[in-house]
């Protein structure tokens, strides 16, 4: 039995499989202990006695208030209780919210709503990156928060009460409309409620959620397309900065935060708002293709126009060449490979439409300021 073994306690008020997965692996990795998470059943382990804590410190103030007292190093996923002096591991919401922008403004969609219903500081930080991404690229967005409408009730009704505001909403916003909601749930309840209202998804309104943990979502009629927020990242980081503090070492002076690793395209936003048919054939082409090795002659092909055309088309409808939007599709096909294959670099070059893996390289360092290994290092763990 290793005396210098770590014993480590996972406090979490709230529950993900890819947390707990990345926590496991440096675990195995670091030989811990892990105490069972008796939180799971509402029990508090006062008296309990070991090297550190992972925690998720949301609602339940008797969980926070025992990982006060127990006084153990400790890594908090939430920050729902900043006045708490944890060292802090969490998502990356501004990050989160620029994938959803790019992810819209490319179908080319000029009106923009966001969705949340509760007063979470996690929604909060998703909606105003979502807002201020939008502004930045010259945008207005209307946010939509159902705990502050005059409608809102804390009673039985609630439900029924939130769906009739919510349609009343959808109905008249100018379309098409794009809707980033709070979380999947949510993106839910935007769903069915526009189904209700006879509000066809994505042809008026396209809808992206967020943390991807929808059951069977693809068995649905519209499967609801969502981010990847990188939980099981996240749980590794936690669990590596509390080895860090468990060992003696500072903890840093500001959150780590952990960027989302994708949008998962399901059919909701699945739809191209652009009126340009030549650039909306170049798009389609370009995502079906983006793994070949095509060229922008072959964009001009596809589009049936001029070289300057196409371009001039592309600069006024989508803000890039269609040089850069063949270039950024692989460069984000290339981001999805790295985290999710542990391929070689010559192979996933060829997977992105690449004709050798120095120019893989070169381009993907220049869109991204890292070499490719350098980013797999930094989300896979």
């Amino acid at each position: 039995m290793r005396t210098n073994q770590k014993r480590v306690l996972i406090a979490l008020g709230w529950y993900d499989y890819r947390l707990h997965r990345g926590i496991e692996k440096f675990a195995q990795e670091n030989h811990w202990h892990i105490s069972a998470n008796p939180t799971r059943e509402k029990t508090i382990p006062w008296g309990w006695e070991g090297d550190g804590i992972l925690a998720w410190l949301g609602a339940g103030d008797d969980l926070a208030e025992f990982v006060v007292q127990a006084r153990k190093p400790t890594v908090d996923f939430s920050n729902r209780r900043p006045q708490l002096k944890f060292a802090r591991v969490l998502e990356d919401h501004a990050h989160a919210a620029q994938l959803v922008v790019e992810h819209f403004l490319t179908r080319g969609f000029h009106n923009f709503l966001f969705y949340s219903d509760t007063d979470n500081w996690s929604y909060e930080e998703r909606g105003q990156g979502f807002v201020e991404a939008l502004k930045r690229s010259g945008h207005d967005c209307t946010w939509l928060r159902w705990h502050q409408s005059p409608d809102f009730r804390n009673d039985r009704d609630q439900w029924k009460r939130k769906r009739r505001w919510l349609i009343a909403q959808l109905r008249p916003a100018p379309k098409p409309l794009a809707v980033f909601a709070a979380n999947d749930e949510q993106a839910l309840d935007v769903l069915e409620c526009c189904e209700e209202a006879g509000l066809s998804v994505p042809e008026q309104i396209a809808i992206i959620g967020a943390e991807n943990y929808l059951l069977a979502p693809d068995a649905m009629p519209t499967p609801v397309s969502s981010v990847e927020t990188n939980l099981e990242t996240l749980g590794y980081t936690g669990a590596a900065l509390l080895n860090d503090l468990m060992n003696g070492k500072k903890p840093p002076a500001k959150p780590i935060r952990i960027p989302a690793s994708s949008i998962i395209t399901r059919k909701s936003s699945d739809l191209l708002a652009l009126k340009h048919k030549g650039v909306a054939n170049c798009l389609r082409f370009i995502w079906e293709h983006s793994d070949q090795n095509i060229s922008v002659k072959d964009l001009v092909s596809v589009a049936a126009m001029s070289r300057r055309g196409l371009h001039k088309a592309f600069q006024d409808n989508v803000g890039r060449t269609p040089g850069q939007e063949l270039q950024r599709v692989r460069i984000e096909r290339a981001k999805r490979l790295l985290a999710e294959s542990d391929n070689k670099v010559e192979v996933l070059a060829t997977m992105c439409g690449y004709q050798s893996a120095n120019s893989f390289c070169v381009a993907f360092k220049q869109a991204t300021g890292m070499s490719p290994k350098q980013f797999r290092d930094s989300v896979v763990r």
